[in-house]
């Protein structure tokens, strides 16, 4: 018998550990709990490191209390002992990291928002915590073979939301091509959340240079913070400069600015 691994996330304890129970219950079956993100992600990293991967994550949609937000994945080896991961993060990281893994997320309330966030984050479905074990099991089943799962009341919601999800993003990107390739590399330096001083290093700029640079960027995107830009990068799909390249390199590669 093909046995599914499935891993509960939730800091409600009692929940967490009950819901385990009763899905442990199933033949085909093996399931853990974790209280908290940071739980969550050495659990499955533990796991991946035994050859022994879990198929399943169930994700409490109010997870560290956090409001989610459009918010950069989490990898999976950057988030330490204390540090606080929100469900939708979670459901972003571990799909990162673990592509294979099917993500489903248990929410107290129906929310089109918060749940055409969840699936834009990698997630496969969106069940209430108050649904039956049986329909849990379907959509668990369901999942793996590729399906989602939405409840119906929330089809029209999510639908919208994503829509114009979509058209932020064509606006977002129409922007996003206007910059400069230096400017699009500070851009990317933003993102990662470097400041200005960090930027000029890494790119062997003075920080005047780097100011006129993200003064420019903040103008073509009609934005007037950092933080502005950056959300704005995310809807177009800009990710942050990779920190682990050698600075040179970047440097080198931007040149043509």
């Amino acid at each position: 018998m093909v046995r599914i691994r499935v891993l509960v996330v939730d800091d409600h304890r009692i929940f967490a550990e009950s819901l385990a129970a009763a899905l442990a219950a199933e033949p085909d079956v093996d399931v853990s709990a974790a209280g908290s993100g940071p739980a969550a992600l050495r659990c499955l990293e533990r796991a991946a490191a035994e050859g022994r991967r879990y198929d399943v994550l169930l994700v409490d949609a109010d997870l560290g209390g956090a409001v989610p937000g459009p918010r950069p994945a989490v990898p999976v080896q950057e988030v330490g002992e204390g540090g606080l991961v929100d469900g939708i993060s979670l459901v972003a990281g571990v799909r990162a990291a673990q592509p294979h893994l099917r993500v489903v997320v248990l929410a107290e309330k129906d929310d089109p928002r918060r749940a055409a966030l969840a699936l834009q984050a990698g997630a496969s479905g969106w069940v209430a915590k108050d649904c039956s074990l049986s329909r849990l099991l379907t959509v668990i089943r369901g999942v793996l073979r590729d399906e989602t799962h939405l409840p119906p009341a929330l089809l029209t919601g999510v639908l919208r939301e994503l829509t114009a999800a979509r058209k932020h993003r064509t606006e977002s990107e129409r922007l996003v091509e206007s910059l400069t390739p230096r400017e699009r590399e500070v851009l990317r330096c933003m993102v990662a959340g470097l400041g200005r001083k960090a930027v000029a290093e890494r790119l062997f700029l003075s920080p005047h240079t780097v100011r006129t640079h993200m003064q420019n960027v903040l103008g073509k995107l009609g934005v007037h913070s950092t933080l502005a830009a950056v959300a704005l990068a995310r809807r177009a799909g800009v990710g942050p400069v990779d920190l682990g390249a050698p600075a040179r390199m970047v440097a080198e590669e931007s040149s043509s600015a």
